[in-house]
């Protein structure tokens, strides 16, 4: 129970509640050398308790409900991508340009799922919009990796060179994520909360974001997974996109369940943009650091304009140091932080079972959403909230420790899955790891296509 402990005081949780928390501990499942298990059973039961305390304050409860979490559970949600089928379809994780690639010198790993990734990489290799993989492979195997990923990076691609874990601890990047805690969170102002009524306690299921509004400007993989669980736990969340950058279909599928999705052009429609944050209570982004400020959704700018809000921000690197400006998804920071060459082999890099860092990034940064709400029933203020990949990754691989292998078979992931129809096609997917007596077991609506909601609240 340490990771569990260390992940609820790292949200600002009361270490005594941690006693609420029961796990059923399965010895195999997201197995690797690094204690992945470990961190994802600490994330889901964080984000877990979170939403029963939230619950308890809002229900008026005298205690907060038990929590229960189950490894196997867990896994199959932070596999949740891997697992999902549509209409009996297995969609493609990885894109053919999505992958590692030798270079003179070493390693390198490339991300180019979405178009405009492609096509930057592609540009910065000096090669046409249609080359193959084995066209890249030729091009890569000429340069070193340090020169590929700055050469990509800086034509806002995604690339990034293999590191051993002494060269990441070396690096400075590491040293600044090193100096920030795994949740950052900050008191912005006195201004009283939006707050949302007192639930009925009898009410069933529980839903501790029920009335809450939460204005979704997130991509891939951890803010879609964060915001995900607050619809679960009765948020209106709204996802908003840029008309011209349209979700993957089997992304949208994966992480759409329980929210609207509205696409708007936040230059030219800044009127709606303001209309939607008058109306939200969170404000959740997952765009590289700076990329949105220049919309008015810089934290303090937020609650200048619209004091009470709960400001929720989640990057690869963090905001801070070089690479502070950086694009990034998990598998980049697993290359970069030495992960890979732990799970890997003499011959080829490795990787973890699932996009952990995503996953887990994604359940602390709702709980911590969750309890700056339950803060702010206390005590006021407008909050911010902000989790870097690169911080999950130190916490996996410097500050949790392996449990013994003692515990219960697991079943497999069937046990865990569900299957609902949809305006996507039939799915098969991930059941929710959240569990807390009383509260919800599956979402209120299924997924919606990309963009089929206006940008406006109910």
């Amino acid at each position: 129970m340490t990771a569990i402990k260390d992940g609820w005081e790292a949200v600002g949780g009361d270490p005594a509640a941690v006693r609420r928390v029961s796990a059923f501990v399965r010895p195999g499942v997201l197995g690797a050398r690094l204690p992945v298990r470990e961190l994802a059973r600490a994330c889901v039961a964080t984000c877990a308790l979170a939403a029963a305390e939230l619950g308890a304050r809002r229900a008026g409860l005298a205690e907060v409900p038990a929590v229960t979490v189950d490894d196997g559970a867990v896994a199959a949600a932070f596999r949740s991508e891997r697992l999902l089928r549509v209409d009996g379809r297995t969609p493609d994780a990885f894109a053919p340009l999505s992958r590692f690639w030798r270079t003179a010198d070493g390693w390198v790993r490339t991300h180019a799922n979405y178009p405009h990734h492609r096509a930057r990489l592609l540009g910065a290799l000096d090669l046409p919009a249609d080359a193959s993989a084995d066209e890249v492979a030729g091009r890569l195997a000429e340069r070193s990796a340090l020169r590929t990923e700055e050469a990509v990076q800086g034509a806002g691609g995604l690339a990034v060179a293999l590191r051993t874990p002494q060269e990441w601890r070396a690096h400075p990047q590491a040293a600044e994520v090193a100096a920030r805690p795994l949740v950052e969170r900050a008191r912005l102002d006195d201004a009283p909360a939006r707050g949302a009524a007192p639930l009925d306690r009898a009410a069933a299921p529980l839903l501790p974001a029920a009335g809450l509004r939460v204005l979704d400007l997130t991509r891939v993989l951890a803010g879609p997974v964060a915001t995900r669980t607050l619809a679960l736990l009765g948020a209106d969340v709204l996802r908003v996109d840029a008309p011209w950058l349209p979700e993957l279909p089997d992304q949208q599928a994966d992480t759409g369940f329980g929210k609207r999705s509205a696409t708007l052009d936040l230059a030219s429609g800044r009127a709606t943009l303001e209309e939607l944050l008058s109306g939200a209570d969170v404000v959740v982004t997952g765009y590289r650091p700076g990329a949105l400020d220049r919309f008015g959704l810089a934290p303090h700018a937020l609650a200048d304009r619209h004091p009470g809000l709960v400001v929720a921000q989640v990057s690869a690197w963090g905001g801070y140091g070089p690479w502070g400006g950086r694009r990034g998804f998990d598998s980049l920071v697993q290359v970069a932080t030495g992960i890979a060459v732990t799970e890997g082999t003499a011959e080829r890099p490795g990787a973890l079972p699932a996009q952990a860092l995503d996953h887990g990034t994604g359940y602390l940064l709702a709980a911590a959403v969750l309890r700056a709400l339950t803060e702010q029933a206390h005590e006021g203020g407008s909050r911010l909230v902000r989790l870097a990949l690169a911080r999950t990754a130190r916490w996996l691989t410097d500050g949790i420790r392996p449990d013994p292998a003692e515990g219960e078979p697991c079943p497999g992931p069937d046990a865990w899955l569900a299957e609902t129809d949809s305006p996507l096609g039939r799915l098969r997917h991930a059941r929710p790891p959240l569990s807390f007596t009383g509260g919800p077991t599956g979402w209120a609506a299924p997924p919606v296509p990309w963009g089929a909601d206006p940008a406006a609240w109910w």
